[in-house]
């Protein structure tokens, strides 16, 4: 069992194999089509990316002061690479798939247009709320977190000017990751 659990992939694997299954066993009742499927894993996706998000926000960021320096080398060059390897990822895949659940299900025009009519209209601020987001991530946040964590070259002063701008733009992303889970549950749920 500790061989199995402690293989991250294997136990991705057997996830979504567990998934398709319980897809395939309920589809008499609860059909599984190319929107269903894709609506699904927007939703996976977006966890990664959200809960990377929120971890980054309300762990790692404020506890980092609190390390001492000597320690710091084993986030900095061990495990904030890898957060900000899936947090990116989980914010590209949360975006593609969330673009193509919504041309799928017939709104992805009307949402991102605001010309649709209620559930729509609400989905399409949400939509324009994650853009922004992932743009931060992709554009603002990661190029900073490569100086910051010595992925690229960068002098002292380039370092301490990339610290602020990520820290603005995550909590940016923070402060939009509220209203917009309110309109993807919203839009979907009510």
């Amino acid at each position: 069992m500790a061989k199995f659990f402690g293989n991250l992939h294997l136990v991705l694997s057997v996830g979504f194999a567990a998934a398709l299954i319980l897809m395939f066993s309920f589809h008499s009742s609860v059909p599984v089509t190319s929107y269903s499927a894709t609506l699904w894993l927007h939703v996976f996706f977006g966890i990664v990316w959200i809960g990377l998000l929120y971890y980054l926000n309300f762990v790692q960021v404020p506890t980092m002061p609190k390390i001492p320096a000597e320690q710091k080398g084993a986030i900095t060059g061990h495990i904030a690479p890898k957060v900000f390897f899936f947090f990116r990822y989980g914010a590209l895949l949360t975006l593609i798939t969330g673009l193509v659940a919504a041309a799928l299900g017939g709104y992805g025009h009307e949402a991102l247009t605001f010309t649709g009519e209620g559930k729509v209209k609400l989905i399409g601020v949400g939509m324009w709320l994650a853009i922004i987001m992932a743009f931060n991530v992709w554009f603002i946040i990661w190029p900073a977190q490569k100086k910051i964590l010595g992925i690229v070259e960068a002098t002292a002063e380039e370092k301490a000017a990339a610290a602020p701008r990520a820290l603005f733009a995550s909590r940016t992303n923070l402060l939009l990751s509220i209203p917009m889970l309110y309109c993807m549950a919203g839009a979907n749920f009510a």
